[in-house]
């Protein structure tokens, strides 16, 4: 089975710092087959076919503290729910010098369409969709001091969600579904 392992907050700000080699390195050791990082922020597409998300997780955060003294927490979502979250990704969204477009992944416990009442949406710059799974999140750059986006940073909500951007969740199905094959 084809899976993906988020991995919140390294790399940024100069915090948190992993090699991705070695982080590849520390996959294959808990025994993941055909394991491939994507750009530093923490996102592995591997394979398993005897663990559950859950047990992958709890390995995996494991297995960072014993090989990096870092306390990470690993998101594990499986090709059919990236699929679920991609086929709601609105096609025109983009991240580039006009638009900003986000997906936040939800760790389970806040994975509900309810979330979004913890949220401040302003109906004339941001559009937001809930699929399950993540929140979808676009604006328009000139807005974005306006965007309620801004106001989640700090928030319980914040801590309970990995953020990437579409191009980012883009190309993570994309080695997805080339790990299938």
């Amino acid at each position: 089975m084809v899976f993906v392992a988020l991995l919140r907050g390294i790399n940024v700000g100069g915090n948190n710092k992993i090699d991705m080699k070695q982080l590849k390195n520390t996959f294959e050791g808990v025994g993941l087959h055909d394991v491939v990082t994507y750009i530093n922020t923490g996102n592995i597409i591997f394979t398993d076919n005897h663990r559950s998300p859950q047990e992958l997780a709890n390995i995996l955060e494991e297995a960072i503290v014993n090989d990096f003294s870092l306390s990470i927490k690993v998101m594990i979502r499986t090709l059919v729910e990236i699929k679920t979250i991609m086929e709601s990704l609105p096609p025109n969204w983009t991240n580039d010098q006009s638009m900003k477009s986000d997906v936040l992944y939800l760790w389970d416990e806040v994975n509900d369409e309810s979330v979004l009442t913890n949220v401040i949406i302003k109906p004339d710059i941001d559009h937001v969709i809930y699929v399950n799974g993540a929140i979808l999140w676009s604006y328009n750059r000139e807005h974005a001091g306006k965007s309620g986006m801004n106001k989640i940073i700090g928030t319980k909500l914040y801590q309970s969600v990995t953020v990437r951007n579409v191009n980012t969740a883009r190309k993570i199905y994309e080695l997805m579904l080339a790990a299938e094959h």
